[in-house]
């Protein structure tokens, strides 16, 4: 456990607290609450005396039947007999639970950087290491550099598109040029879609377990958390290869036995919302997105911004000296608010800060943007 690196979250939010009257640009969560379905299914939940009880591990038989229409729909990914879904407490459990299905102590999960640091931290649990490969001046995957990567002890490639904490979203060819390298070299792709609603500019999502042939080795994982304004109720899903389904079990049943059963009746009622709820409410980050791009053009000079047309993230390359951390402290204790430092997905060499936008409306969000330009041109002296 002294190898895997703190969660960030709570220590920034640590520091907001010290400094009241913060703005947080810093935990990716929306604003917005969960469609009125996901309470009014609660009724169905309490209305049923042995929903007390353990139900099944791999989630309950009529949120997995919505959950195999949704991805049908959306993800053009058939469930049958060579794939199944386990639903999970959040993405991050189904992360772990893969990791956990596949590896044995010493193995080699390949990473692209920067990296999810929840991810980073779930490969070191497991005594497997986690291998860092460099992304372009991008942020894109370079399958080239992902293949040189591979050794024998590798296990699997992780994706992560929409991607956290760039924003960017990968392209079809560089997905399917990743999967096939994983079919051809017999280990998995881990494809880490939780962001797969928020995509702009009329980009497209692509799942990799949709690609021909590819359920064998594909684990798609999914979430409730932010499309859906879920965060805490913790409700997840994946979709992995049928001869991963007897480990997946042993690992859940362990950690969990299964994810709270009323919060899958909430996910149930969530999945029944018309399309207009994810429409309006991904509407409302759309615009909000595009007015904290404006603001952050004014600190061309200061800071690179990478082009990013996904997730509610943009991630800034800061030109200076100053380490991520204290410049993050410096911009919550003197300008009140708040971001989260690039080291802690892994980017050690220069500074870097990831700006979330997806939990404020449009005047906070400006307000908040107003005060990272200020800070950032005051501290580096501009």
């Amino acid at each position: 456990m002294q190898a895997v690196q703190s969660p960030i979250i709570p220590v920034v939010g640590e520091l907001i607290k010290n400094s009241p009257g913060t703005i947080s640009l810093g935990q990716g969560v929306v604003s917005y609450n969960p469609p009125p379905q996901a309470v009014e299914f609660l009724a169905k939940f309490l209305a049923e005396p042995s929903n007390n009880l353990y139900k099944a591990v791999e989630g309950i038989p009529p949120l997995v039947a919505a959950l195999a229409t949704k991805l049908q729909a959306f993800n053009s990914i058939e469930i049958n007999e060579e794939n199944c879904i386990v639903v999970t407490a959040g993405s991050n459990m189904g992360f772990m639970n893969a990791i956990l299905a596949i590896t044995s102590p010493g193995d080699e999960i390949i990473l692209n950087k920067p990296y999810y640091f929840n991810h980073e931290m779930a490969i070191t649990m497991a005594g497997c290491r986690p291998v860092l490969v460099e992304t372009d001046e991008n942020y894109q995957l370079r399958p080239e550099a992902i293949a040189l990567a591979i050794t024998p002890k590798t296990r699997a490639i992780v994706t992560i598109s929409p991607n956290n904490p760039t924003g960017v979203v990968y392209s079809k060819t560089a997905l399917r040029e990743v999967n096939q390298l994983c079919g051809t070299r017999g280990i998995y792709h881990i494809s880490d879609e939780a962001y797969e609603y928020f995509t702009y500019n009329g980009v497209k999502h692509i799942s990799p377990g949709a690609f021909a042939g590819s359920s064998d080795y594909t684990i798609s994982l999914y979430s409730l958390s932010k499309a859906y304004g879920f965060a805490s109720w913790r409700i997840g899903y994946m979709v992995i290869p049928q001869h991963l389904l007897v480990p997946v079990k042993k690992v859940q049943d362990t950690i969990l036995i299964c994810a709270p059963v009323i919060s899958q009746y909430a996910a149930l009622g969530a999945l029944q919302a018309k399309d207009e709820y994810l429409k309006e409410n991904i509407g409302a980050i759309a615009q909000v997105r595009q007015s904290v791009l404006e603001s952050l053009n004014r600190l061309q000079g200061l800071c690179t911004i990478t082009p990013a047309d996904g997730a509610f993230y943009f991630f800034l390359k800061v030109h200076t000296q100053i380490n991520a951390f204290e410049l993050v402290k410096r911009l919550i204790q003197e300008h009140q608010v708040a971001v989260i430092p690039g080291t802690t997905f892994g980017m050690e060499d220069g500074c870097y800060l990831r700006v979330a936008y997806g939990a404020l409306q449009q005047e906070s969000a400006k307000a908040g943007i107003e005060r990272l330009i200020q800070g950032l041109q005051t501290i580096l002296g501009n």
